[in-house]
């Protein structure tokens, strides 16, 4: 069994940063992607960010290209969320995910088999 334990979460001012962590628990686990979504008080859980490992290819809501970018420290089989120059409309509770699926949809939530429990994130204005 995998677990994935999200960190990182906090109130921050708009403008300031935040990195937020994704560590994988458990058996061997080497996912083909990571992804990262968010929800919203009163919305649907959004794609944010994701990565497909076997190729490489990192995909972005159009709300944050530019400025969050992931990332991972295989020794530490963590996955970051680094969130720059944040809006109070990023204020959302954030998941990570991960796809043990081969050729993996990293912007569909339904591709992926774990989540985390999710951290909270608040960008005051």
């Amino acid at each position: 069994q995998v677990e994935l334990v999200e960190s990182g979460g906090g109130l921050v001012q708009a403008g300031g940063s935040l990195r937020l962590s994704c560590a994988a628990s458990g058996r061997t686990f080497s996912p083909y992607a990571t992804g990262w979504f968010r929800q919203a008080p009163g919305k649907e859980r959004e794609f944010v960010i994701g990565i497909s490992w076997s190729s490489g290819a990192t995909y972005y809501a159009d709300s944050v290209k530019g400025r969050f970018t992931i990332s991972r420290d295989n020794a530490k089989n963590t996955v970051y969320l680094q969130m720059n120059s944040l809006k109070p409309e990023d204020t959302a509770v954030y998941y990570c995910a991960a796809s043990t699926l081969f050729g993996a949809v990293v912007v569909v939530a339904g591709t992926y088999d774990y989540w985390g429990q999710g951290t909270k994130v608040t960008v005051s204005s």
